[in-house]
């Protein structure tokens, strides 16, 4: 790590863009795809369709969704955000469809038989219940964005895939292992953390 420790100010700038990718990303497809998720469980004649479409973006490579946003968007920042939201949003989406749906009915009719609005039950009873399989899915795509994130460099985004971008281009390991190592560590912390979050929701 003498490569780092020698640029400690530029490794933690590109720590700090890989942080806010990764973040931004992540909130962005919770945002998207829990509401699209709770939606579609309303709607079961729109689930197939739309969790079809969001299917579909899990078979394509991570960088070439990171290229396709380049006519559009250009480099930088923001084709990054959106390329890793959509590699985000798909886990999300599904494994909120799958918390809701798995809701015990009875919990739901016991609940509308003691008055409560479907409103009250959605936030009271079944956001509850079915939190630790959203959260399953939001943990899932935390490791993707985060090691996804690494590619962004590739279209002008930074981050520590600037380090392995560098490395690979001047054929040096160890300035690769500079962004992968970080990288591998992050989504260790990710997958913990959410970890410990589900845990800590989970219904007995």
């Amino acid at each position: 790590m003498a490569y780092a420790s020698g640029r400690p100010g530029e490794f933690a700038q590109k720590l700090i863009e890989h942080l806010q990718l990764s973040g931004t990303a992540l909130l962005l497809a919770a945002i998207i795809a829990i509401p699209a998720g709770v939606w579609i469980t309303r709607r079961p004649g729109a689930a197939q369709s739309v969790i079809g479409a969001f299917n579909s973006l899990r078979v394509v490579p991570s960088l070439a969704v990171l290229f396709m946003a380049l006519p559009l968007l250009g480099l930088g920042f923001v084709p990054a955000v959106v390329a890793l939201t959509l590699l985000a949003c798909p886990p999300v989406l599904l494994n909120t469809y799958a918390g809701y749906r798995g809701v015990d009915p009875a919990a739901v009719e016991a609940a509308v038989g003691m008055g409560m609005s479907p409103r009250q039950v959605l936030r009271q009873v079944e956001t509850p219940l079915a939190a630790p399989v959203v959260l399953a899915g939001v943990r899932i795509a935390a490791v993707e964005v985060i090691a996804s994130a690494t590619l962004a460099a590739f279209i002008g985004a930074g981050g520590l895939g600037d380090y392995v971008y560098r490395g690979w281009a001047v054929n040096r390991v160890d300035i690769m292992l500079v962004g992968a190592l970080p990288v591998a560590a992050l989504t260790l912390v990710a997958e913990t953390f959410f970890v410990l979050v589900q845990r800590r929701v989970d219904v007995p």
